[in-house]
């Protein structure tokens, strides 16, 4: 099991005891088949939708844990109307129309489990109304929609290598006047470029970044073994190109990760960090490469790009030389719906659709 799921199975493992035992028995039925950052996720939805409930009077239990399937038997539409109302507009941590709709989703998997999978001791469903299955859940991020809102948002063309370069360079000259900024600099600036330098020549998810160990890399070959997103075999680790500037860079940051960070020889992860006032290197962790990325996007004036903004920016700049099939592999998308965004980032095919009426 890779480093993240190892977490998130800890932490599922803590707080679904504090579910109803209905929500644990959906919860271990799942297990099998979704990764257990998914199921935290469906965890952390049901917390707050159980929340609610409690707040606006429509159930009496004390705790999450209590409360009953009869509760949720009896809801109304205006309750879920209600709810939807309250993830949108309320006051604090108001939650875009994706996360509404995710949330809802994962009620609605809990609702279907419980009315047409689960069964008590006389064979009847566990929930004999399901208000869930009256509510729509509308598509809400098509790939054109999305490749629209990234549109000035990512690196094109020559800002790739110019990204790379000005952690290399152009970071140090802009703090000089600050020592202790330019201290930790030139600390990390090799590892940092190295990073970023991976992600634009690979387009590896952050999480699979983190979970890299210095044996899941053949530099000699470029390429990487790593954990995909989805994927519930925890023995396979599949093989990911990168492009030869990585190499470089992966090289040059390699000579110095046992003495620059002293990393002990336990410690397995490629990329490490030592923390102020550690002794030891240790795995970087998923909120430090991103908050790094940040920092450097902000100088370099590209306050929108984010970490997960440059594996966006790999893709469209790959889907230009590649096929949607390749790019797919490449990304490891479950679908090419997914890697349409890419065609419509670079309007390749509109583009190309055009050239060949023009050539009959």
């Amino acid at each position: 099991m890779n480093i993240q799921k190892e977490i998130d199975r800890k932490k599922l493992d803590e707080r679904a005891p504090l579910m109803p035992w209905f929500v644990q028995q959906f919860i271990d039925y799942k297990l099998p088949d979704l990764s257990p950052s998914t199921l935290l996720e469906y965890i952390r939805d049901y917390e707050q939708f159980f929340n609610w409930l409690r707040a606006e009077g429509l159930s009496r239990a004390g705790t999450n844990q209590d409360v009953t399937l009869e509760e949720l038997e009896v809801l109304h539409m205006e309750s879920i109307v209600a709810y939807r109302l309250y993830l949108t507009t309320r006051t604090t941590g108001t939650n875009s129309r994706i996360t509404v709709s995710r949330k809802l989703s994962s009620l609605r998997s809990l609702f279907h489990y419980l009315s047409q999978i689960a069964e008590d001791e006389n064979f009847y469903p566990l929930l004999k109304r399901n208000i869930m299955a009256k509510v729509e859940i509308k598509r809400i991020h098509k790939p054109k929609d999305t490749a629209a809102k990234l549109k000035g948002k990512i690196l094109e063309e020559d800002e790739l290598v110019d990204f790379i370069h000005y952690i290399h360079e152009g970071y140090g000259q802009d703090v000089a006047s600050n020592k202790q900024a330019l201290h930790a600099f030139e600390q990390n600036k090799v590892r940092d470029a190295c990073i970023a330098s991976l992600i634009l020549n690979s387009g590896l998810r952050v999480s699979e970044v983190v979970n890299l160990n210095v044996n899941d890399l053949d530099l000699a070959n470029k390429m990487l073994y790593v954990y995909r997103k989805g994927n519930n075999d925890e023995t396979f680790k599949a093989p990911v190109y990168f492009r030869e500037q990585a190499k470089d860079d992966l090289a040059e940051y390699l000579t110095l990760r046992d003495s620059r960070y002293r990393t002990p020889k336990r410690e397995k992860a490629l990329f490490v960090a030592l923390p102020n006032g550690q002794q030891e290197g240790k795995r970087m962790t998923k909120r430090a490469i991103q908050a790094m990325i940040i920092k450097y996007a902000k100088r370099f004036g590209k306050p929108y790009l984010t970490v997960h903004k440059l594996r966006h920016s790999f893709a469209t700049d790959y889907y230009l030389q590649n096929d949607i099939y390749k790019t797919k592999e490449q990304l490891g998308h479950a679908s090419t719906e997914t890697t349409e965004v890419y065609a419509h980032l670079t309007d390749k095919t509109m583009s190309e659709a055009i050239e060949r009426r023009l050539e009959q």
